[in-house]
């Protein structure tokens, strides 16, 4: 389990793959100066409820991962998130959708040494 970590005191643990497809839709909101809730169902050993924060850009944001690999990105699911996030009521986490769907590798940034 990763971890999002959001200013100095929230730390939400969340699945790499989920934490991947969240990654994508974050920075498309935040590069166009969107802020946005981000609302997930708790796990049932807080309360099994439901959480919502509000994302801005000027709130320091950390995707900690626990695995070394990227995961692929099933761009079905991550369509689904980015039109929720778009949405009046903010991005909504959703179980994953179109598992046989789209997939696309992560691709880590090219090191600019090569």
């Amino acid at each position: 389990m990763g971890k999002l970590i959001y200013g100095s005191t929230t730390e939400i643990e969340f699945d790499d793959r989920v934490l991947a497809h969240l990654q994508l839709v974050f920075g498309l909101k935040l590069r166009r100066k969107e802020g946005f809730f981000f609302s997930w169902r708790d796990e049932l050993a807080v309360g099994d409820g439901r959480s919502s924060i509000w994302i801005d850009a000027s709130i320091p944001l950390v995707f900690r991962y626990n695995g070394g690999r990227p995961p692929k990105v099933n761009r079905d699911w991550l369509e689904v998130l980015t039109q929720s996030s778009n949405s009046a009521h903010g991005l909504q986490l959703t179980e994953e959708s179109g598992a046989t769907g789209r997939t696309t590798e992560l691709r880590q940034p090219a090191d600019e040494s090569e």
